[in-house]
């Protein structure tokens, strides 16, 4: 199956599901040799139509009556989403959240190699599973050193601007931020934030509904 032309510009949302639909697949246990869309949206609780269109932004269409060949599916996914261009992270911020995603095996599948994690109430290096944890004073000369491309903040919220600065000083062009507060970046950096209080929230909210 060969990638069509991708889109000048790709919906927000259709870039969000992207990534759902290879967790998905990567998922299916036993691998049908194909898949169709319609069966993808009823597994996933989305619409036909959503998920055809969604499709269709990396892979050329399916056959009539059969869907995707899975194993092609994956590695247009895989492609479009940069699975294979390995790119470099750091994490700033070693509490639990941090150290779990400095040891989150799934990362290096997905082209994202944690060098290391930074902490400021370290005196001296520390390691997680193998997984160096360094002074908060070595970050941006590592940073600058082995050219690190994100930045993945799980600091206090009080924290993290500090942290974000100093990531940006260290020369990252991304920057992860799972701490609950806005944070100011340059034009130039990509900032993506997971608000897990607000997912909180919405999930509490949606549950209220049906009790």
């Amino acid at each position: 199956m060969e990638q069509p032309n991708t889109p000048a510009a790709i919906p927000r949302q259709t870039l969000t599901r992207l990534p759902r639909y290879l967790n998905y697949l990567h998922g299916l246990d036993p691998v049908p040799e194909y898949i169709s869309a319609t069966a993808i949206a009823d597994d996933m609780g989305l619409g036909n139509v959503q998920v055809r269109k969604d499709l269709a932004c990396v892979a050329s269409g399916g056959k009539p009556k059969r869907g995707y060949k899975t194993t092609e599916l994956i590695a247009c996914l895989e492609n479009f989403l940069g699975c294979s261009d390995t790119v470099s992270a750091v994490i700033v911020g070693a509490g639990k959240i941090g150290r779990a995603l400095l040891t989150y095996e799934r990362f290096e599948e997905l082209g994202l190699h944690v060098i290391a994690a930074f902490d400021e109430n370290l005196d001296a290096a520390a390691e997680e599973d193998g997984k160096p944890i360094f002074p908060i004073e070595k970050l941006e000369d590592l940073c600058r050193r082995l050219n690190v491309h994100i930045g993945i903040i799980t600091t206090s919220a009080g924290n993290a601007q500090n942290a974000c600065d100093r990531l940006i000083a260290g020369g990252v062009r991304a920057v992860w931020n799972f701490a609950p507060v806005h944070l100011k970046v340059p034009d130039d950096i990509i900032l993506q934030n997971e608000d897990l209080a607000s997912s909180l929230l919405l999930l509490s909210r949606r549950l209220s509904t049906v009790l």
